[in-house]
């Protein structure tokens, strides 16, 4: 008989009995947390803010939500989006879910660039370039597609109603370090780190790449929500429907290093001005204040763009999937997919000897 050698991870709970453990239940977590509940794993998140919190450092709950390909990212980024596109268009089919297929128009300050967001006409239907009479004649050039809008306010309860129902569970509880996280579940092998913003102050990770970046919208009331519209160049703006709410969201800006809960009304004055000249038809230059509200939330980015890793440390597997800014909902499900993929590596190397 051969010598049995025991696994790094000895532990007596079989390795697809021990709980994936989360760190963080914003719509990185959450959407992860979904994805490996789908495929038979055991999941528990750990967080400070849950779904259906509204604390404005929990930017999951405020975020704009659309799906707009990034320029200047590498093919294996452009792909994580590319997969998030795919798992919400099925989502668009079930109102539940929050997410919506709707028109949009991208105008351009000037040609794009190599690495522009143009590789997303791969992805999107209906993609075309707009002739020069059919948007104002300031652009350089402009394009039209089909795209999908996600509403956080539908969103995320809907996320936490699937991983209950699919048997994940929701702990409550701010930690201080990932040693700590580690300490309340010592059989468990796999934990990943999505605590957004929290990688900053952990104790045992203090990224100082990560930085709080706030961001104040205005929400509008109308019927005219069926199409996005973005500015991209020095006047970035944007027209972000929200069907489901019946309303647009009206952006943009991001301050680095702002907490304030208040709003700035110069900011919202800035937003509805840039709006109404972006898309004269849905925003008026003065919206009655009836029709108007305001979303702040403060953004967990990364100076770098997002970390998205994973490292063994002994007998423990640590994934990292955080600082993605305002990015998060379009990176999501891709960001999910990856994760799975990882903790399916981590399953392969303890069962596999």
């Amino acid at each position: 008989m051969g010598e049995y050698n025991q696994p790094a991870n000895d532990s007596p709970v079989p390795f697809a009995q021990r709980p994936i453990i989360i760190l963080g239940a914003g719509i990185i977590g959450c959407a992860a947390a979904r994805q490996l509940l789908l495929q038979g794993f055991d999941v528990t998140l750990v967080a400070e803010f849950l779904p259906g919190d509204q604390d404005i450092r929990y930017a999951s709950a405020w975020a704009g939500a659309a799906w707009h390909a990034a320029g200047g990212i590498s093919p294996d980024q452009r792909y994580l989006q590319a997969v998030t596109h795919r798992i919400l268009l099925k989502m668009a089919l079930e109102p539940e879910t929050g997410v919506s297929l709707v028109d949009a128009r991208e105008y351009l300050e000037q040609q794009p660039t190599p690495d522009s967001a143009l590789w997303g006409k791969t992805v999107v239907s209906r993609f075309r370039n707009l002739s020069p009479g059919e948007y104002p004649s300031e652009f350089a050039c402009a394009w039209a597609y089909q795209t999908l809008v996600t509403d956080p306010t539908r969103h995320m309860p809907y996320l936490k109603q699937q991983i209950l129902k699919l048997g994940g569970r929701f702990i409550r509880h701010k930690v201080d370090s990932l040693q700590e996280l580690y300490g309340m579940f010592p059989d468990s092998g796999v934990f990943i780190n999505a605590s957004g913003l929290g990688s900053k102050t952990l104790a045992d990770v203090r990224d100082d790449r990560c930085f709080p970046e706030r961001g104040q919208n205005v929400f509008l009331r109308t019927d005219q929500c069926r199409t996005m519209y973005f500015r991209n160049g020095q006047e970035y703006t944007y027209v972000i429907p929200r069907p489901y709410s019946g309303g647009v969201v009206l952006g943009g800006v991001k301050q680095q290093e702002n907490l304030s809960p208040d709003v700035d009304f110069e900011i919202a004055r800035d937003e509805i001005a840039r709006a109404h000249r972006l898309a004269p038809e849905i925003v008026p230059a003065n919206p009655p204040e009836s029709a108007i509200s305001h979303i702040i939330g403060i953004r967990p980015s990364r100076k770098g763009g997002f970390r998205l890793d994973s490292e063994v440390h002994g007998s423990r597997t640590l994934l990292s999937a955080y600082g993605f800014g305002g990015g998060g909902y379009a990176f999501s499900y891709g960001v999910a997919e990856a994760l799975v993929r990882m903790v399916e590596q981590a399953e392969r190397d303890n069962v596999i000897l």
